[in-house]
């Protein structure tokens, strides 16, 4: 999985909590990305047995894609507050935490929760 599919993934797990259903165009407005962008995504999430697409083009995570969101998700926000915690605004903290939630292996993050999380 690239690091763009597992943005794409968060998002909608993101947008799922926020919405009854998400479509294209939620995930379109909510990362600032073009149509055909976000449909070709889609397709490949899709294709990937990551999301499913109904009739009516609601997306919905797949167990392996609500897993994957998960782990992104929950890299974002422990990083996003331990940066914070360490007096990096939260404008920074966010963006860089998004950066680093990608690419960090599971030791080293599951190291840094222990330590700053508990």
């Amino acid at each position: 999985m690239h690091e763009s599919g597992e943005m794409y993934l968060e998002t909608i797990l993101v947008l799922s909590k926020k919405l009854d259903y998400v479509r294209s165009v939620d995930v379109c407005d909510y990362m600032g990305y073009s149509k055909p962008s976000v449909s070709r995504a889609v397709a490949l999430l899709k294709k990937g047995n990551y999301i499913d697409v109904d009739e009516n083009g609601h997306l919905t995570l797949t167990e392996s894609g609500k897993t994957i969101a998960e782990k992104i998700f929950e890299r974002h926000n422990v990083l996003s507050n331990i940066l914070m915690q360490l007096g990096v605004s939260e404008k920074t903290a966010i963006s860089d935490a998004c950066k680093i939630e990608h690419n960090i292996t599971d030791e080293t993050f599951e190291a840094i929760k222990k330590y700053f999380v508990g």
